[in-house]
Parts: structure tokens; C-alpha cells; sequence
């Protein structure tokens, strides 16, 4: 078994008992956001938190055991996306990426923003022209060091 196969029992269950991620998370104790990347293999549960999913997901002991190890992150299967919607963000840093740079460099100073120490969440505004999807991300700023 390896760690991808886990993520696929995962998913395949989620959908089979008809659950949301909101849902796993609240089960979990943790965010939605980060839950779901955990589910993904994209983050390491402890040992009460992947008992927590294995018992939620019916998933075999290897698996819980395969929650708790550190993953190779990174799941894009491709350097440029092509599934649409994580393309748009791809597009988005391609537009905007500079802009971001520039703005916290000029209210931070030269340095970059954490995805470690790092907070995600992701909201449906209602909005009668259409609905919006309100990402906000929030990460510590790392102010590169001189010697």
C-alpha cells in the first residue's frame, strides 16, 4: 500500500458514505483546509488523528500507519496544471505573482511568506451576480537574514 492509495480510499469512502470535508474535519478537530490537504497526503496526522480518520474512512491499519509519515509534498502531476480550476490560480500568480512580490517586499522588506507556518481558508460569498469564492491565506513573514 502506499500513501496514494490511501488518499484514493479516502476519497472513494468520503463519497460513499456522503460525508463533506467540513464534515470530516469537525471529526478530525481540525480545519477544514487543513484536513482536507491532510486527507489528500499533503500534511502528517498523529497518531489520534489518523485512528480518528481510519476509523471514520473503515481503512486498515497500514493505512492509519501511512497517515503518520511525513509525505513528499506536492501533488500536481504536471508543472503547469491543467485541471481548470487549480490552473486559474496557477494563472493567477502568473498575472498577479509580481504584484504580490512587490507589495510585500515594499510593506515587509525582502524576505518571503510562510507555507509552513501557514493558514488557509476557503468561504462561499453569496453575491446576486453570482456567487464568489473568498481564499484567504495567511502565512508568516520570513525576513531573509544577512552574515
Amino acid at each position: 500500500m502506499t500513501r496514494n492509495d490511501v488518499t484514493e480510499s479516502i476519497v472513494a469512502a468520503k463519497i460513499r458514505k456522503g460525508l463533506s470535508w467540513a464534515e470530516v474535519a469537525r471529526t478530525v478537530g481540525q480545519s477544514k483546509e487543513w484536513t482536507t490537504a491532510a486527507c489528500l497526503g499533503q500534511m502528517t496526522l498523529n497518531a489520534e488523528q489518523a485512528a480518528t480518520v481510519g476509523k471514520l474512512f473503515d481503512l486498515p491499519a497500514e493505512a492509519i500507519q501511512l497517515l503518520q509519515v511525513v509525505p513528499y509534498k506536492g501533488s500536481l502531476p504536471t508543472a503547469v496544471p491543467t485541471d481548470p480550476l487549480i490552473y486559474r490560480f496557477y494563472e493567477m500568480l502568473n498575472v498577479y505573482g509580481t504584484t504580490i512580490k512587490e507589495l510585500i517586499h515594499e510593506n515587509f522588506g525582502d524576505g518571503i511568506m510562510s507555507a509552513i507556518d501557514f493558514t488557509m481558508n476557503i468561504e462561499k460569498q453569496k453575491d446576486p451576480k453570482g456567487d464568489r469564492v473568498l481564499v484567504t491565506l495567511s502565512g508568516k513573514f520570513l525576513p531573509y537574514k544577512s552574515w
